[in-house]
């Protein structure tokens, strides 16, 4: 700290801040006179989605509303600039230019996840029914219906030599792990069989590769495990604003539970929501904040108030 920095150089605390001051100011003149270093400026739809995600978890874990608004405006940017009218996704762009490239597997997956992150950092429906339609595209185009498993490329991209399916974890996670691990937790969301059995014959192809060569397969076995389970939903019920639904989500995030999904009522739910989202459906609360954990869709009783969802985590 400049505290001990400045007693083990015998001078007064502000004189060592305002030398250090001095210091850097000549730094940065001299610095200024150099070649600054390049930027790649090209901005690529799978990148954009591990750091949407990202913000969106922290926004949960720290309830802090910058993260979240960063994630909603760079979800919104790409959805708008990264999104052809076809409804697939390209895979880069820069300032200033149309985005360019079919979407790649991990363009889809990447990005589908982080929607699924987003919208249960903020209950708004909207970003669980993006998740959904890129969902459906990701299966069109890059499902292998034979053996299961995605390709790389999508069936509409440029002829290769070959199509491959790349399971392995690099300097980024697989393209078919994080598929797997998007389709299980939109399937506990939506209650959508299909996503479910993709992720599951997905899986099953890649066992033996699991059991092999664990190092490389890493978040391929954090889907196996969330596919494992038990898989807890959470449905939580009041008032947006209130205090007791703001705890009871504290509650809920704050716990190092990664085999979950939160669904929840926000002020833009409404009844044609309840189609995306059967976890909420004739959910209703009483007067307090209402809790409802759920496994593939089946509920347990209603628990009603803060103190009745502290013993139900307590227990688990």
């Amino acid at each position: 700290s400049d505290s001990q920095d400045a007693r083990l150089l015998g001078m007064p605390v502000g004189e060592l801040r305002h030398r250090l001051e001095q210091c850097k100011s000549k730094l940065l003149m001299v610095r200024s006179q150099r070649v600054w270093p390049g930027r790649d400026e090209k901005i690529l739809t799978a990148w954009n989605g591990l750091m949407i995600g990202a913000f969106a978890q922290a926004a949960q874990v720290l309830e802090n509303d910058r993260y979240l608004r960063a994630a909603m405006a760079a979800a919104e940017w790409v959805l708008t600039n990264l999104r052809g009218r076809d409804g697939r996704l390209r895979r880069t762009a820069v300032i200033g230019a149309s985005a360019k490239l079919d979407a790649y597997l991990e363009d889809y997956a990447y990005l589908i996840d982080a929607l699924v992150t987003l919208y249960e950092a903020c209950f708004a429906p909207r970003w669980l029914a993006r998740a959904v339609e890129l969902t459906e595209v990701l299966i069109k185009e890059f499902w292998d219906d034979r053996d299961g498993g995605f390709y790389y490329t999508g069936k509409d991209h440029e002829t290769l030599i070959a199509r491959t399916k790349d399971p392995h974890d690099n300097a980024t996670p697989s393209g078919n792990a994080v598929a797997v691990l998007a389709l299980l937790r939109l399937a506990a969301l939506t209650g959508r069989s299909e996503f479910y059995d993709k992720a599951e014959r997905t899986l099953s192809l890649f066992g033996d590769l699991m059991r092999s060569s664990p190092s490389a397969t890493g978040q391929m076995l954090m889907a196996l495990d969330f596919y494992l389970g038990p898989v807890r939903e959470f449905a939580v019920v009041g008032d947006p604003a209130a205090d007791d639904m703001r705890e009871a989500l504290r509650l809920i995030r704050r716990r190092f539970e990664p085999n979950k999904v939160v669904c929840g009522r926000s002020d833009t739910f409404a009844a044609a929501d309840s189609s995306l989202l059967p976890l909420l459906a004739d959910r209703v609360a009483a007067e307090q904040v209402t809790t409802y954990i759920c496994q593939r869709q089946t509920c347990q009783a209603p628990l009603v108030g803060l103190e009745a969802l502290r013993q139900a985590l307590s227990q688990h």
